[in-house]
């Protein structure tokens, strides 16, 4: 089992990071993303990161999110840049064993981005 926790933080220039720090078979992870859910909306995804460092971004995000693992700590970043009111969604760590077309094994319980016009 793997267990994922949110967090999220304000960088200095206004910019705003969410952090998942990863505990348990840490080393049966192969792909982490982040996800989000924004209200009456189907969750869609964000970005993915696999073990072979290979990146995905949504459209929607490229360019404005930044997408980083700390191994040593096993914790992910998403750096968020740029933010829109359309950005307002309940974000979720994931991980999975496979590659990420398969879908996701392990979730967090989201942590909660608001961005006012």
């Amino acid at each position: 089992q793997v267990q994922l926790v949110e967090s999220s933080s304000v960088q200095t220039g206004g910019s705003l990071r969410l952090s998942c720090a990863a505990s348990g078979s840490i080393y049966t992870v192969y792909t982490m993303a982040w996800y989000r859910q924004a209200p009456e909306k189907e969750r869609e995804l964000v970005a993915t990161i696999t073990s072979g460092k290979t990146k995905y971004y949504a459209s929607t995000v490229e360019g404005r999110f930044t997408f980083s693992l700390d191994s040593t700590k096993n914790v992910l970043y998403l750096e968020m840049s740029s933010l829109k009111p359309e950005d307002t969604a309940t974000y979720y760590c994931a991980a999975s064993r496979r590659s990420p077309e398969y879908g996701m094994d392990y979730w967090g319980n989201g942590t909660l981005v608001t961005v006012s016009s």
